[in-house]
């Protein structure tokens, strides 16, 4: 297996500026987890005392529960925290309990992006489609189907056929165990909010955004990413897509700076509250001509979906 081809620092920046990008913050990730939350808990009050804001409710947990993944994502590369120990802890307890899971994954889809070993190939591979078969993952995207199918998808397979030496009822307790924090975290979530009489708030505000809003963002973000980008190529800054974002994208879709994905791959020590400075040092030498990018994500929506 031949690993991606990697760019060198030293070529597109001063020391000065290299030592800046990568410089380690006790304080930045830490904050930026905290700022996640807050936005989360103002939206519930919102959408407690104002019920007609729940829709809107929905779109900004949903982008937020994603941009809880997207610090995941920078605490699997040890970049929320220089420390780590608290780099991981923080990761697991408030990002997502899978971080050991996710980091060897992660990292084997940097070393091979793009390449035939690459294991997220599979999410950009379809791409192009028609605009109705596009329209139709967005559907089941919204409808909650992505959701059930992705969680729940395998017991209902088992269910209906199982496993040799398994009945039904060993299914059920199977994959109670495999799913244990999720389904501990969320009971507990709702017995909280249902002890304060607001039971309706963490369905709505809550699993309704995780089951709708969330797999639309992802699935976004990895069109945005990865689709139509040529496999096997030599050239490390045709690996990724950078796709600029608007404020309303970037507090609907793509949250935490994850829009800049190729520069990403290209400098994977770059915290994601650093990308910009990178994208913009960048633009200023002329580089981000030479890189795969889009304007927008509508932009990109046509590209991956034309007809």
């Amino acid at each position: 297996m031949s690993a991606a081809a990697r760019v060198k620092p030293e070529d597109f920046f001063s020391a000065d500026e290299w030592r800046g990008l990568t410089a380690r913050s006790n304080w930045k990730g830490l904050a930026l987890v905290a700022h996640c939350w807050l936005v989360i808990g103002l939206v519930m009050l919102c959408g407690a005392r104002w019920p007609v804001t729940i829709p809107l409710g929905v779109m900004l947990i949903g982008n937020r529960q994603l941009g809880l993944f997207i610090l995941m994502h920078d605490a699997a590369h040890g970049l929320l925290h220089p420390n780590r120990k608290i780099n991981d802890v923080v990761a697991s307890r408030f990002c997502g309990s899978e971080l050991h899971l996710y980091r060897p994954y992660h990292l084997q889809h940097h070393r091979f992006v793009q390449q035939t070993e690459d294991p997220d190939l599979v999410l950009s591979a379809p791409f192009p489609v028609t605009r109705r078969s596009l329209m139709r993952k967005v559907v089941r995207d919204l409808t909650g189907q992505t959701f059930f199918k992705q969680r729940f998808g395998g017991l209902a397979a088992h269910l209906s056929a199982p496993p040799p030496g398994m009945t039904r009822w060993s299914v059920v307790v199977a994959e109670a165990r495999k799913q244990r924090v999720f389904l501990i975290s969320n009971g507990l979530g709702f017995l909280v909010f249902a002890l304060a009489g607001y039971w309706w708030l963490w369905v709505a505000l809550w699993l309704v955004p995780m089951a709708t809003w969330l797999p639309l963002v992802s699935r976004l973000r990895n069109i945005a990413e990865h689709a139509l980008i040529v496999q096997n190529s030599t050239d490390p800054l045709r690996h990724a897509r950078t796709t600029r974002a608007n404020l309303a994208e970037r507090m609907l879709i793509a949250p935490y700076w994850v829009n800049y994905h190729c520069e990403h791959h290209m400098f994977t020590q770059i915290a994601c509250w650093n990308l910009p400075r990178a994208h913009h040092a960048l633009t200023r030498d002329g580089v981000t001509a030479r890189m795969e990018m889009q304007p927008g994500y509508l932009a990109m929506l046509r590209v991956a979906a034309p007809v």
